[in-house]
């Protein structure tokens, strides 16, 4: 059973920072893409940030030069830094995965959610 565990949530001032994290565990052959969503209250979720296995990545225009999501082939484990954080960057961050099982097929995973909250 393949599982997404997220942490490094929580609650910051406006213009800190936090640095999320993602580790895949379980039995699989690889992970192509790696991404960090966002959904707010009343909104509807949105893709922050992507890393492609070759590392290629893209951001959220909302987010670009403040973001930076990377990932650890090794660890299975995606992180996420962000700085200068707003107000509006508050939302439940989710981690998602697209995992290659044993036999080729590839399915999309989901993390339980880290809340962040950016408040004075």
């Amino acid at each position: 059973q393949v599982q997404l565990v997220e942490s490094g949530g929580g609650l910051v001032q406006p213009g800190g920072s936090l640095r999320l994290s993602c580790a895949a565990s379980g039995s699989f052959a690889s992970i192509n893409l790696m991404a960090w969503f966002r959904q707010a209250p009343g909104k509807q979720r949105e893709l922050v940030a992507v890393i492609y296995s070759g590392g290629t990545t893209n951001y959220a225009d909302s987010v670009k030069g403040r973001f930076t999501i990377s990932r650890d082939n090794a660890k299975n484990t995606v992180y996420l830094q962000m700085n200068s954080l707003k107000p509006e960057d508050t939302a439940a961050y989710y981690c998602n995965a697209h995992i290659r099982a044993a036999l080729g097929y590839e399915y999309i995973y989901w993390g339980q959610g880290t809340q962040v909250t950016v408040s004075s």
